[in-house]
């Protein structure tokens, strides 16, 4: 797996690899060592083989709150995206391993990391859509269609521009239902950037708001 993201790495002339690791001790000494913008990290690694990445993500984003994290995993675990964004979504991207075979979705992940962004693979944002139309009632049953689907591309992590250009609407229109979405989910009181992560989050499961 290291292999192939060497590989799909040195397709872009923008990404320079400074560093390798093996197991969870290195990725941290690397880090140190190396100072990078960006750190791409399977979910499970030695000495475990459990969740070393997502808890890698957390130690980094105390230790070096400026580096981005991008997580890998071979399955859809929306569970561990939950606890990858619970401490805050920005700088972090929880995606398939799959997604390694198509180096312009890797690519867009780093450079949305890098920028502040977050990312979270659309399989997993499918599972959890799927589960969430069989599970008890929440307080989305509050929300209309619209403003479900306008909350799902904020749990991908993107602007309100890129909203409006994936549901053909304007920049505007996104932001009135996000506005609508802050005050049915009752976040009216938060800061936006934190109403934003903690509206994600309601969607994500973590949180009944």
């Amino acid at each position: 797996m290291r292999e192939g993201i060497r590989s799909v790495l040195a397709l872009d002339d923008d990404i320079d690899l400074v560093a390798t690791a093996a197991d969870y001790d290195g990725l941290l000494a690397a880090v140190e060592e190396h100072h990078p913008d960006v750190v791409i990290t399977d979910i499970r690694m030695p000495p475990n083989q459990t969740d070393e990445g997502i808890q890698a993500a957390n130690q980094l984003r105390e230790s070096h709150p400026e580096l981005a994290v991008v997580v890998l995993s071979q399955y859809v675990e929306p569970d561990y995206a939950v606890r990858l964004f619970d401490q805050g979504s920005g700088k972090r991207a929880y995606l398939l391993k799959e997604r390694v075979g198509e180096p312009e979705e890797l690519h867009s992940a780093i450079r949305r990391v890098h920028e502040g962004g977050s990312v979270i693979d659309p399989k997993v944002v499918e599972t959890l859509i799927e589960a969430r139309a069989a599970d008890r009632p929440t307080v989305l049953d509050r929300l209309t269609e619209r403003e479900l689907e306008v909350l799902a591309h904020m749990a991908q992590g993107e602007s309100n521009a890129a909203i409006g250009y994936a549901l053909f609407i304007s920049p505007r229109s996104v932001e009135k239902h996000i506005n609508s979405i802050f005050t049915k989910l009752d976040l009216s009181q938060e800061p936006d950037s934190h109403r934003r992560v903690q509206a994600v989050l309601v969607y994500l499961g973590r949180s009944d708001a």
